[in-house]
């Protein structure tokens, strides 16, 4: 189980630099050892959440056009998500 979540963050990184998204924000928590960094690119914007021992276990977080969370458990939500996003733009 482990290589695939290190599979996942690969590929989700990987992807998102293909892309050009750009690293918004980012906060470390000193006390649980947890960074939540915040990304976007052009209207789209998505959070991961890893804990500093164990980046492999990286969680991420988007939104869909209607503002409602969407857990990404593959690198496919995330690209339907961020699709649907950039699709709604006039």
């Amino acid at each position: 189980m482990r290589s695939i979540r290190a599979s996942l963050h690969n590929k989700i990184h990987n992807w998102i630099d293909t892309f050009g998204f750009r690293l918004n924000a980012s906060q470390v928590d000193r006390k649980s050892n947890i960074t939540t960094n915040h990304y976007f690119f052009e209207t789209f914007n998505f959070f991961e959440r890893k804990s500093q021992d164990h980046p492999e276990r990286a969680q991420f977080l988007c939104f869909d056009t209607y503002g409602e969370k969407i857990k990404v458990k593959s690198l496919l939500d995330l690209q339907t998500a961020f699709f649907d996003n950039i699709s709604q733009l006039k």
